[in-house]
């Protein structure tokens, strides 16, 4: 049995930073560190576990099947010790210079950024917030080891290791540009399925249902126009005769800006509910919290 009198506690950090990051160089960056000093590191924590732990691989340093059963007990004691070595130290919101990131999609962005800006600036303007595109990460990983402090969006089937609360729910929108000759005097079903439709083709739940109840409709990818995503749907549809189905919030915010109009289509389509997402370990988090609850204030003033 491994004592803690065993092991060198910095070796924790390393191999924590290592299972974010999973590059060594990126790892020396942040700690300040040579390359050389890092891998010395990691044999080290090779010999006291037995195991390879972190396998050099096309895809960067990935772990063993060791090192993930590791990650969230040496995570959560790291949490632990700067708790203790920092019980004096309180969230200050008026000075604070912690780092936030919150994960979201591209269109979480657009709806959520403008005004988190604007809020900061006002209520934490020593707080800073970076986002990362939810689709482009393990969002479970980088939650459990607190790269992440929390998601924002309508994620489904999340593990139960995550607390959420509801922000929102809106309804998706028929977006089309103010002069289209079809759509000027409203929507009907022909009108509808005639016109030509901009598909955003994301597989990521809930968007994928979207798409299966157009093609139920009779409105396939194959016979339309896709974009992978929804930041560059006002533009097209701006620029064209194209329509496309969007969340009404940014339907709304894209409306007035690119001269565009939407309307509830003639088609059943499910509810979109977004959610804020943060890990059980952070739920106690001073700083955890009082984000959670600006961000719920900044949506009551989005309404």
């Amino acid at each position: 049995m491994i004592e803690a009198k065993d092991i060198d506690l910095n070796l924790l950090v390393v191999f924590q930073e290592v299972f974010q990051e999973r590059q060594i160089s990126s790892v020396a960056r942040k700690l300040n560190l040579s390359q050389p000093a890092v891998s010395n590191a990691l044999a080290r924590l090779r010999k006291t576990f037995n195991d390879e732990l972190f396998v050099r691989t096309s895809q960067g340093m990935q772990p063993t099947p060791l090192a993930q059963q590791l990650a969230d007990p040496i995570a959560a004691a790291l949490v632990n010790i700067t708790k203790a070595l920092n019980q004096q130290e309180v969230f200050n919101v008026s000075n604070s210079q912690r780092h936030f990131t919150i994960a979201m999609t591209d269109v979480g962005e657009m709806h959520f950024m403008p005004i988190l800006i604007a809020q900061c600036r006002r209520a934490a303007p020593h707080v800073q917030i970076s986002t990362i595109r939810a689709n482009s990460i393990d969002l479970m990983a980088a939650m459990e080891t607190g790269r992440i402090d929390l998601a924002i969006g309508a994620f489904e089937a999340m593990p139960g290791a995550l607390y959420h609360r509801r922000l929102f729910q809106q309804d998706y929108v028929c977006l089309y540009r103010q002069q289209h000759p079809i759509l000027r005097d409203g929507i009907s079903s022909k009108d509808f399925l005639k016109a030509e439709h901009l598909i955003v083709s994301s597989q990521e739940s809930p968007y994928d249902k979207i798409n299966l109840c157009l093609e139920k409709a009779g409105i396939t990818a194959a016979a339309s126009f896709t974009v992978p995503h929804f930041s560059s749907v006002p533009y097209i549809v701006s620029s064209s005769d194209l329509v496309a189905i969007v969340p009404q919030k940014l339907a709304a915010s894209a409306a007035p800006v690119f001269r565009l109009a939407y309307i509830k289509p003639p088609l059943k389509l499910p509810r979109l509910q977004t959610n804020i997402f943060w890990h059980r370990r952070f739920a106690q988090d001073e700083g955890n919290q009082w984000l959670r609850e600006f961000l719920v204030r900044c949506c009551s003033d989005l309404d």
